[in-house]
């Protein structure tokens, strides 16, 4: 993928994702002909969320989204799925860092409880 905002952006989750606690593993998954690269996932005692890019954003699904208190309200798709939540973050958004790693690290004790 060309560097642009995307990149930029799937590279700064990814720094905030791993830096949210040491035991986060990160893997590529669901390789396919169309995706050669797979999907960033990041689980730590379970799936915590993948990272996927699309042509206008960004999107990260929460696999227990649901499950999570979210505060600041940083959930914006897939609001009405059982069991996921989705942030997608477009070009001109700003991301509340410090709220997203409060998600992540809340999403990891799900995963430990």
């Amino acid at each position: 993928m060309a560097e642009d905002w995307r990149s930029e952006t799937v590279d700064r989750v990814r720094q905030l994702i791993l830096g949210a606690d040491p035991d986060i593993v990160e893997e590529a998954k669901w390789r396919k002909a169309s995706n050669p690269d797979g999907v960033p996932t990041f689980s730590c005692d379970g799936l915590i969320c993948t990272v996927e890019t699309y042509k206008d954003k960004v999107k990260l699904t929460f696999a227990k989204g649901a499950s999570l208190e979210d505060p600041d309200s940083l959930f914006n798709a897939s609001l009405d799925a059982g069991t996921r939540r989705g942030l997608d973050i477009f070009a001109d958004d700003e991301l509340d860092e410090e709220a997203f790693v409060e998600l992540i690290r809340e999403a990891v004790a799900l995963n430990r409880a």
